[in-house]
């Protein structure tokens, strides 16, 4: 089942263009990262899909249905800064939230504890370190126990700690099943937790689907000789390899993750008469691939 599914959403504001025929879908169980610059129109898609914004175009269905307010009751969010009374505790501030969204406050111990802050659940709002706050923001959008979690940049503005708390958290509350939407614009946010990402910029969709599909993570091998042209017409008759380029001085061959053999490239290289002066491995990277893609 799809949890998201989007088609052809553009959004306009005047003579700009927000959003420009987004299409995109999101599969159950997945860490789906929607990833692009400030400006790329991330938190415009997220408000679209919680209904704060009216599209101009197109169309999106959750969980294989056309989108209603019922449907979205079933998914928890985090789109701004978490808005708390600074004098009221985790407890009370989580009632609070229990009231507005109608439910229950069985809940709110259990979720005190998935986010880390049953300790501190007496404790004032404005005594928290922004990564509590955040944790305890996350832990409103667990009220209700829902099987989707919308988050808008749920790291901007903390530190290491905080970041490396709520990467934690998301990663914990996938392995409990939830399907997680997050937008975020940095790179190795998306590489740390995400299984299938989007990749925006200036409105428009570059690409989406797995991560490992996205960005395509080959094996690189570089080599060298005293004579790269001859190894270059040598290397055009060795197998598997998708490509072959010259980079600096050395020859870069290409490679499925997992396939390529350095064994095997010196050995056909030294049986047609080329000694190699350089033979390295070396995986291509996210921020690589990703700066292609954007560029």
């Amino acid at each position: 089942m799809a949890i998201l599914t989007v088609q052809n959403i553009s959004k306009n504001y005047g003579a700009i263009n927000a959003l420009k025929g987004i299409t995109f879908e999101v599969p159950a169980g997945a860490v789906f990262g929607i990833l692009g610059p400030n400006g790329s129109g991330k938190t415009t898609l997220l408000s679209i899909i919680m209904n704060v914004l009216k599209a101009t175009n197109g169309s999106y269905k959750l969980f294989d249905e056309v989108a209603t307010d019922a449907l979205r009751k079933k998914i928890g969010t985090l789109l701004e800064t978490p808005n708390f009374y600074h004098y009221l505790s985790a407890v009370q501030n989580l009632k609070i939230s229990c009231a507005i969204k109608g439910i229950g406050e069985d809940d709110i111990e259990n979720v005190l504890q998935t986010v880390d802050l049953l300790k501190r659940k007496d404790s004032p709002f404005s005594t928290y370190s922004l990564g509590m706050k955040q944790r305890l923001a996350i832990g409103a959008a667990l009220l209700g126990s829902p099987e989707v979690l919308v988050f808008d940049e749920p790291t901007n503005g903390l530190d290491p700690v905080g970041i490396s708390e709520i990467r934690n958290l998301i990663k914990s509350l996938s392995a409990k099943g939830k399907t997680i939407i997050m937008a975020s614009h940095l790179l190795d946010e998306v590489e740390k937790v995400c299984t299938h990402v989007a990749i925006l910029k200036q409105g428009n969709l570059l690409a989406s689907g797995s991560v490992q599909d996205v960005f395509n993570q080959n094996d690189i091998v570089q080599v060298a000789s005293d004579n790269n042209i001859k190894l270059k017409e040598i290397l055009n008759t060795i197998n598997n390899c998708n490509s072959i380029n010259v980079v600096n001085e050395k020859i870069e061959l290409s490679y499925n993750a997992g396939i390529a053999n350095l064994a095997a490239i010196n050995k056909h290289c030294f049986d047609n008469g080329i000694v190699l002066t350089h033979l390295q491995l070396k995986k291509s990277n996210f921020e690589s691939k990703f700066l292609e893609l954007t560029n």
